[in-house]
Formats: structure tokens, C-alpha cells, sequence
């Protein structure tokens, strides 16, 4: 049986909604979701990098998922719109705070750099407006080579039209330049009804250009890969050494001979 995430939720500050939304997903099938903090720095005033509250401040209790007897898994997250490359600071410890991290280019060189530079988990693909450039093989295929995936949000599409031509006109963009590799899909909803369950997502997702395999990868397979990549991530500054055991010290002269290259050349 396939695990479903829906990994972006919008916060809210209304306790109530995001409870509702977290009931919803887990009686519509989903096993996990990330609740996203979206940052938009400007260069006109330094702002603060959100900080999450905790889940259990949140939400009193935890929904069991439909289906199985285990409560949902609720993670967070941060999205940071860039309109400049010096809104995305790579070393700041705020981020740290985030189980996931993601970024949203406005720029074809933003999104160039995300895909081949940022120590990110997930690349959003604006689907509000008509992209300001277009989707190139170089950078696209070194994000899939980094691990980095894209992700497309539904939600857009629901409450208006404009955005729905949009969203299927980037994403089929997307798709068409991924091959249908390294693609999520989520709903980036506010409220409870602009959720959908696991197989409406994967039918939109058809819609978009993936493959059977692929629409039900970009809200299964796919998801978990992105978590497993942002594990990785928070722990790769780790250091790693090893020790030599006694018992690996060899004992033979003709092993602990110099390297041929020490000895006294023969006259």
C-alpha cells in the first residue's frame, strides 16, 4: 500500500483552519504533510526568518490516517521566495529549524543557481503568473542528479481561472523539460476544501503530462525521497573518521617493507 504525503500546507495563525486541514488530509488518505512557512525577504528592510511553532501547540491531537492506526505525520517547513540571490543565505542556522527547505526562483539565474548550487530539498515552480523564462536542460538535470525535486501546487487552480492556465502551462513547461523526473505534486492549501485526496492529485497529474507511474510517484515515492534528501542534508557537516584496530597492524617485515619509492636505489 502506497504512503501519500502533501507536502506543503500553508500555516495559518487561526488554530481552528489548520486543524481542519490536518483532519482533512488524514481522512482523505495522507500519511504525512508539512506545514510551509512561506519568506518573502526585500531589499528594503531585513526581515526575520519565521520560526515554527511546535505541532503540539498547534494541533491538540494528532488525526489517525484513513485506512491505517497510526496518527498523521506532520512536519515543517520553509519556502523562501527569492527575487535576489542574497535572500537565500545558505549557512543561516534559522534554517535549520525547518524538517524540509525549499525555494521559489522569480529569475531564470535564481533558478539556475537553485538547481545547481543551493543545499535545498525541494525547487517551487511558480504557478500564480506566467514564468519569466524558460525551462532549460542543464540546470534541470543537475538538480535530479543532486537529488533536488520540483514541486507543483495545485491549490492555485481551484480558486481562479487565470491561475489555472497558469499552473497547467508551467507545469506541462516542467514537465516536458524533466521528463516527468523528480516532480511532487501538492496542494499549498489554506483551507480545508481546496485539498484533494491522493487519487484526485494523481488524475491532475496526468493533466500535467506524467506517465501512470510517474503521477502516482509525485505524491508517494517522490515525497519520500525529498524527506530522505533533507535528512541527509541537515547531516552532512557531520565528521566522519576511522581508527585503526590493533589487531589490523601488520606483523610481516615484507608488508611493513618501505614503499618502493624510499628504497636506496642499487649502485
Amino acid at each position: 500500500m502506497s504512503v501519500f504525503m502533501d507536502l506543503n500546507v500553508l500555516f495559518s495563525a487561526d488554530r481552528s483552519r489548520l486543524q481542519s486541514v490536518v483532519e482533512t488530509a488524514a481522512h482523505l488518505g495522507f500519511s504525512t504533510i508539512a506545514i510551509n512557512y512561506v519568506f518573502e525577504p526585500t531589499t528594503k528592510k531585513k526581515q526575520e526568518v519565521p520560526t515554527p511553532t511546535p505541532i503540539n501547540e498547534l494541533i491538540d491531537q494528532l488525526p489517525v490516517v484513513q485506512g491505517r492506526s497510526r496518527p498523521i505525520r506532520v512536519l515543517n517547513r520553509l519556502t523562501v521566495v527569492m527575487s535576489d540571490s542574497s535572500h537565500f543565505r545558505p549557512n543561516a542556522p534559522e534554517y535549520r529549524r525547518f524538517d524540509l527547505l525549499a525555494v521559489q526562483p522569480t529569475t531564470e539565474k535564481l533558478f539556475h543557481a537553485a538547481c545547481m548550487l543551493f543545499e535545498v530539498d525541494i525547487v517551487c515552480i511558480s504557478v500564480t503568473e506566467k514564468l519569466p523564462f524558460f525551462f532549460k536542460r542543464a540546470p534541470i538535470n543537475g538538480a535530479i542528479d543532486r537529488g533536488v525535486v520540483f514541486e507543483v501546487s495545485y491549490s492555485a487552480a481551484i480558486r481562479d481561472a487565470t491561475m489555472r492556465r497558469y499552473t497547467i502551462a508551467n507545469a506541462v513547461c516542467l514537465m516536458e523539460s524533466c521528463k516527468g523526473k523528480n516532480v511532487i505534486l501538492s496542494s499549498a492549501a489554506e483551507k480545508a476544501l481546496e485539498l484533494r485526496g491522493p487519487y484526485d492529485v494523481t488524475n491532475l497529474a496526468l493533466l500535467f503530462g506524467l506517465s501512470d507511474g510517474g503521477a502516482k510517484e509525485a505524491v508517494s515515492s517522490t515525497c519520500r525521497a525529498a524527506l530522505l534528501h533533507a535528512e541527509t542534508r541537515q547531516t552532512a557537516s557531520g565528521a566522519v573518521f576511522t581508527v585503526r584496530s590493533q589487531q589490523e597492524t601488520p606483523q610481516d617485515p615484507a608488508v611493513c617493507e618501505a614503499p618502493a619509492a624510499k628504497k636506496a636505489k642499487a649502485t
